[in-house]
């Protein structure tokens, strides 16, 4: 890798230190569904997919039933993570810093709506070049459509090798290494060994790393 000319965010666990609370919002609503979800079973099949992927394998909805039960967990999650209080201090610090250096950008399977309110709060807003969402994208991860599509807004398609991705589960680190990035994986969500694709594996972003990383 050469000098890292930008850097990607996966949100939610990433940037967001949130997937605990997701899964609590995803085990109430699936057991008002009929369809209980345990702790484990989330984390072994569920954490880091897209939305629509998620409810379609989980509740086996499609269409308009899975469009309300999206609009259910979505409004559930800007309930409790609205006031940015999941994007950590450390984090915060990291990314101030990253957006003096590189371009930066969100790419994430989560829908913009959940995302902007709490990058407002924690007052991030503005340090992101780009977001790509969701809603931006056909496929969501493990396909590498998101991230591709960020390097393509950032001017970067050509150069990925020198972009970095920070992901926290196996879907994640798929996507982004199928897009050619990068990647270093947070062990906070998955443990190591489901994130044998990352180019390294670090306990949390930080100012100390982000300094490492663009040297």
């Amino acid at each position: 890798m050469g000098r890292v000319r930008a850097l990607l965010f996966d949100f939610n666990g990433t940037l967001s230190d949130d997937e605990p609370l997701l899964c609590a919002v995803y085990r109430d609503l699936f057991a008002e569904y009929g369809r209980p979800l345990s702790e484990e079973e989330y984390y072994a099949h569920l954490a880091g997919l897209a939305e629509a992927a998620l409810l379609a394998r989980w509740l086996d909805l499609e269409g308009e039933a899975l469009e309300q039960a999206a609009g259910q967990r979505i409004a559930r999650y800007q309930e409790l993570a609205s006031d940015g209080s999941t994007v950590l201090a450390h984090t915060r610090e990291a990314v101030a810093y990253a957006a003096t250096r590189v371009p930066l950008a969100i790419v994430s399977g989560a829908v913009r709506r959940e995302i902007e309110p709490v990058v407002a709060a924690a007052g991030l807003a503005g340090l992101f070049a780009e977001l790509v969402a969701a809603d931006d994208v056909s496929h969501g991860k493990p396909h590498p459509e998101g991230y591709l599509r960020a390097l393509d807004l950032l001017g970067l398609a050509d150069d990925p090798a020198n972009v970095v991705a920070f992901e926290d589960t196996e879907v994640g680190v798929a996507a982004a290494k199928d897009a050619g990035l990068v990647c270093f994986a947070m062990a906070t969500t998955l443990p190591p060994g489901r994130l044998g694709r990352a180019d390294r594996i670090v306990p949390r972003i930080d100012l100390a790393l982000v300094r490492e990383v663009l040297g």
